[in-house]
């Protein structure tokens, strides 16, 4: 009989893209407003990059940084995303409101994480389960009737 594994076989780690966020969390992440990287691929291939905005009021984490970046690069489509921090702290997985956010735009997206045993690629909604998913709660318009005609 062969032992039960709930281990599950995962998307090979995109070693480009966590040099890539390494790159520029060596290179551009300076004093303590910018202190970790993120690099998103879009479908197309295309490596995404940007840096965090540390602000005490809390200021948008790199993951968040880089949609903007992609979507101003004209990529709407990320399939992977990682965020490394500066002082060589190597992959450091997505904090609970970029896990939600990347859910709520992403739902496909897969995310590199670091664990004990080396890193993984791992879909978004493992990281969050049985997670609110933003759009399956939005008002189909086409659908329902106008509000105060039903």
């Amino acid at each position: 009989m062969t032992p039960r594994t709930d281990r599950v076989d995962h998307e090979p780690v995109d070693h480009e893209l966590i040099e890539a966020a390494a790159h520029v969390a060596a290179t551009r992440c300076r004093g303590d407003n910018h202190t970790m990287a993120a690099a998103a691929r879009a479908r197309d291939g295309q490596i995404v990059t940007a840096v965090n905005a540390y602000h005490f009021t809390g200021g948008p984490c790199a993951e968040l940084v880089v949609i903007g970046a992609a979507a101003a690069q004209g990529a709407y489509d990320l399939d992977t995303i990682v965020a490394v921090g500066d002082r060589d702290r190597g992959v450091v997985p997505p904090c609970g409101r970029c896990r939600q956010v990347l859910l709520d735009y992403f739902p496909a997206l897969d995310v590199i994480v670091g664990t004990s045993d080396g890193l993984r690629t791992i879909p978004i909604t493992d990281l969050l389960p049985e997670s609110y998913v933003w759009s399956d709660h939005q008002l189909d318009t086409e659908q329902s009737p106008p509000l105060g005609t039903g």
